[in-house]
């Protein structure tokens, strides 16, 4: 099962009350917020966008080897937004499916304006099209819940 989780380091910054939050196998996304919520959602968003940015590129999408050093100090576990998340799994099994926008678009029953619509990282597409996307891929996505970390 493939998530979007990767391990991220909290630091102060310059500003009281301001913590920098940078992602080691994620070096391009780097942001910071006012307190640690804000730090939080600031970072979730960052690594998202990035993530998104890497697959439109064509780049493949790091993998997540601080997760290895989970004992490490200071680094904490960040997960894109659900949304996000589906949108990055459509579109890794889109790339690794080979078949063109149009077969995509036969096998969900869709105009092929709106399969391009769903394939692009910048257009919000609504769960239910991510979903039968995946299907129509061969894969289906799965939602967990796991308790908060304190913030």
């Amino acid at each position: 099962m493939r998530s979007y989780v990767y391990r991220a380091l909290f630091e102060p910054g310059d500003r009281r009350r301001n913590i920098v939050v940078s992602f080691p196998d994620v070096p391009e996304a780097i942001t910071q917020g006012l307190g640690q919520a804000d730090a939080r959602a600031m970072a979730e968003e960052a690594l998202g966008l990035v993530l998104l940015d890497c697959l439109e590129r064509g780049k493949p999408l790091p993998k997540a080897r601080a997760k290895v050093r989970a004992n490490a100090r200071g680094l904490v576990d960040i997960a894109v937004a659900p949304d996000v998340a589906a949108k990055l799994a459509v579109l890794e099994a889109f790339a690794a499916a080979r078949i063109s926008k149009s077969e995509l678009a036969r096998r969900i029953g869709k105009d092929e304006k709106e399969v391009r619509r769903i394939l692009d990282p910048r257009h919000p597409t609504k769960l239910p099209a991510l979903t039968a996307a995946l299907r129509a891929l061969g894969k289906r996505l799965v939602v967990g819940v796991m308790e908060a970390e304190a913030a």
